[in-house]
């Protein structure tokens, strides 16, 4: 059994047991904490399919926070505009929370 959730703008297929890396969750989460997400937009069961208009009644998702702060791969910008002495170099490392998906409720 899977489900299409929608975490912080973004969706994610959701299995039991499975790890996911979601976009910063903020500082008020400590690892060991569950979250519950229920915008649940698609939930398969196998046999039945319910897809949600716009999301599922009564579906939810059951993470725990494994670590609150992951920080992703650093990611060059660099600027540059031809024969103007122009050179801009920048880097970005997105943050994000790693959870376990625990239980998933359809």
């Amino acid at each position: 059994m899977y489900v299409i959730v929608e975490i912080q703008g973004q969706q994610f297929k959701a299995e039991a047991g499975k790890f996911l890396y979601v976009h910063y969750l903020g500082e008020a989460v400590k690892e060991g904490d569950t979250v519950e997400f229920d915008r649940v937009l698609l939930a398969d069961a196998g046999d039945a399919v319910k897809v949600g208009a716009p999301t599922v009644e009564g579906a939810k998702v059951v993470c725990e926070v494994k670590r609150p702060l992951v920080k992703g791969e650093k990611v060059i910008v660099f600027k540059k505009k031809r024969r103007k002495g122009y050179r801009r170099k920048n880097g970005h490392r997105q943050c994000f929370t790693q959870v376990v998906i625990k239980d998933v409720i359809a």
